[in-house]
């Protein structure tokens, strides 16, 4: 790619980053957006919004960037919790990494690159080769290498060091989160799988029984789980057909009275609305009283035991409680609202066959999305498109024509096709049996992230080269040479990548134009309910790979070709602004797993720089320079060992508290008046939303009572 070209990409992101910015500070002062652009504002005031006109509302302003920037970690802590301040500490590392790292590419080693002369390229600035910023212009055999040599064991230096305080600290904050928070039910709570049922026994017996018996000073009580998968999608339904009604019920007007009851009211017979609905729900809370009342014998092998303390929660969670070690599996409870209800039906050997099942769909998927990949790099290589498509030859020798399929369409593509992948991944992490939307979160993250290494990175970096040598993987000794030939050709691919993926996307994340045209539909159809305001929860399995994602491409080409660097430190000072806007208007913590998605950070940090040492390798040994080349094969070593040492001495208290920290909370405890009251909604706490009861202004005395009197404790 020629330098005219990515400045031909950078200018159209630029511009539609400007446009998205500009509507956003526009259509955020809009009343009728509120619910859109501060959801959580609107849900915690619960007030009504001034509705009169004013000129100030249609002149775009940036006060929202200083309001964003405002606000403590304290008071960023206090409003979101530690997942949130986590989240934006990956921000504030990678800052702190690629400031670095723009100093000593810009300012050096992009002048040493630009004064070499290995590609003899003669053009002018615009249209001279990309290639000509990178590595890959150096002489072969040149002292200046050295320079590049001395640049990656210094910055390997620098973020190892960062990598370490960022841990240090981040622990310390999970010890300080854990002293001041309240007693929570999921502390003194574990969750027991595969409870053995014996003959004339019911789960809620037997669980009862065995606690008894083999922690008797300290177990507290206990609630069976129930088969409700299909009570939960009932009530789903419910609160359908009860929003559907409560907006008909509101917009009085006659031309709405009437509709027909087929699809998108344009077929079948014509009915009353208000009627069809009230009928419908009638029906359907009938529906759910039946099937409460037909759960009394449909438990699950699996219960949640509560304690009295906290380290005999942690006593009976870390110890195997029988020979067999497939019986009586514990695990943490998770929190009250990280429950997914529908999947406790999972047992031992059912989650071991999905997880193999999961991942063979994984593999597949992952293969099959090698077909954008090539198409992508058919886009991004005109002589392949040429060959391709001869019939486009005298269009594609138009020099904008060009610029703009080279520079910006193969990067568009390749996002559309990647957006489909995270809800795909979510569900693929759903089936593995997990019960907390953290773990299935978590387990998508990490597949979203590897997906992303190979699909995006590998894929592209070995199909878009003249290797075509994906089996290289299976010959080690040439991993090295394959990849220092293969990585710096695409150097202008991953820029003009993180111009159009990072750029543009973390706009529109701030737009959020799909929920803006989601509101303006709903109010055309019917009236919205102000009152059931949707808060959305932090996305934390799709926008943490991207952000380690490009945290790879700028460790990985740090050295190779320094200029995607000034890019990718764009990409974070936006990520930075936005995401604290949205974490402080948009989006409510859905669970807390205090802070444990940072071992994933660390661990694709720590990977990237392995990357970066292996290409090295094989650079100078390319570039005529072996000594270079020996005298780096004990950095990735260091840094192994570098990793090693921190997952000692940090990831355990990502794991678990410690022993210490639990019996001083306990002590604590002893002199809480309140903790009586706390015991008293511990042995309720854990009770499924399924089987509770529920009531709806329009139905007063139907459904107010719950079928399943639940009698555990």
């Amino acid at each position: 790619m020629i330098l005219s070209a990515l400045l031909t990409s950078v200018g159209i992101n630029l511009g539609l980053c400007l446009l998205f910015f500009t509507l956003y500070s526009i259509l955020r002062k809009q009343p009728a957006n509120f619910s859109v652009y501060a959801p959580l504002l609107v849900a915690q005031l619960n007030s009504e919004q001034p509705r009169n006109f004013n000129l100030d509302r249609v002149i775009p302003s940036a006060g929202w960037v200083r309001r964003a920037w405002q606000p403590s970690e304290g008071e960023l802590l206090t409003r979101s919790g530690l997942d949130a301040v986590v989240f934006m500490r990956i921000f504030v590392f990678s800052l702190r990494v690629f400031t670095f790292a723009g100093f000593v590419g810009i300012a050096i080693l992009v002048p040493i690159n630009y004064s070499g002369n290995q590609l003899s390229d003669g053009s002018d600035l615009p249209n001279r080769s990309l290639d000509s910023f990178s590595i890959s212009n150096v002489k072969d055999g040149s002292n200046w290498l050295w320079v590049h040599f001395c640049a990656s064991y210094g910055f390997t230096g620098v973020v190892c060091y960062l990598l370490y305080s960022e841990y240090d600290y981040i622990s310390s904050r999970i010890i300080d989160y854990f002293y001041a928070s309240k007693p929570s039910p999921h502390q003194f709570s574990v969750l027991v799988r595969d409870i053995p049922v014996l003959p004339n026994d019911s789960v809620h017996e037997n669980v009862g029984r065995f606690f008894s018996e083999f922690y008797p000073d300290i177990y507290l009580s206990h609630r069976v789980v129930h088969r409700t998968s299909k009570l939960h999608a009932l009530i789903n339904q419910v609160e359908q057909v009860y929003k559907k009604l409560a907006g008909f019920k509101l917009n009085r007007t006659a031309s709405n009275r009437e509709r027909r009851e087929g699809f998108l009211g344009l077929f079948g017979r014509k009915v009353n609305v208000i009627e069809h609905y009230e009928k419908k729900l009638e029906d359907l809370q009938e529906h759910i009283r039946m099937e409460q009342s037909s759960l009394a014998g449909k438990e699950v092998p699996a219960a949640i035991v509560s304690f009295k303390t906290r380290f005999g929660a942690a006593t009976a969670l870390h110890i195997q409680q029988r020979i067999k070690p497939s019986e009586w599996v514990t695990e943490q409870a998770p929190d009250q609202g990280d429950i997914q209800w529908a999947y406790f039906s999972s047992s031992f050997l059912w989650q071991w066959v999905s997880n193999v099942v999961v991942m063979i769909a994984y593999i597949i998927i992952t293969v099959m999305f090698l077909i954008p990949v090539v198409i992508v790099q058919g886009l991004a290589n005109l002589n392949q498109l040429e060959t391709w498509l001869p019939f486009l030859k005298g269009i594609l020798r138009l020099a904008f024509i060009s610029q703009l399929i080279t520079g910006y369409l193969p990067n568009l593509v390749l996002q559309l096709f990647l957006s489909l992948i995270p809800p795909v991944l979510i569900i693929l992490s759903s089936a593995q049996g997990y019960v907390a939307y953290s773990r299935v979160e978590k387990s998508a993250c990490v597949k979203l992230l590897w997906f992303s290494i190979w699909n995006v990175f590998f894929a592209n970096v070995l199909s878009g080269s003249a290797l075509y040598r994906v089996n290289v993987f299976l010959e080690p000794k040439k991993i090295p040479l394959v990849l220092a030939e293969a990585v710096p050709a695409q150097a202008s691919f991953f820029i003009a990548y993180v111009v159009t993926s990072g750029w543009t996307d973390m706009s529109s994340e701030l737009l959020r134009l799909f929920p803006l045209i989601s509101s303006y539909i709903g109010r055309l159809f019917c009236v919205k309910d102000d009152d059931n305001v949707e808060i959305p929860s932090i996305p934390y399995h799709s926008q943490i790979p991207k952000i380690l994602f490009f945290g790879l491409l700028g460790i990985t080409y740090f050295f190779l070709a320094p200029l995607i660097i000034p890019f990718i430190l764009i990409f974070y000072c936006m990520g930075y602004i936005v995401y604290r806007n949205q974490i402080l208007n948009v989006y409510a913590s859905k669970y807390e797993t205090c802070g444990r998605f940072w071992p994933i950070v660390h661990n694709s940090t720590v990977f990237s720089l392995v990357l970066m040492h292996v290409i090295a390798i094989g650079i100078f040994v390319l570039k005529k320079l072996p000594l270079a080349s020996a005298l780096t094969v004990p950095l990735p070593i260091l840094t192994l060992l570098f990793s090693e040492y921190c997952k000692r001495r940090f990831l355990p208290l990502f794991k678990a508290y410690p022993a210490e920290c639990l019996i001083k909370r306990d002590k604590e405890d002893q002199n809480d008046p309140t903790m009586q009251d706390f015991y008293e909604k511990l042995a309720t706490a854990y009770e499924d939303p399924a089987l509770k009861s529920r009531r709806y202004p329009q139905d007063t005395e139907t459904n107010t009572y719950p079928l399943l009197h639940d009698t555990e404790t």
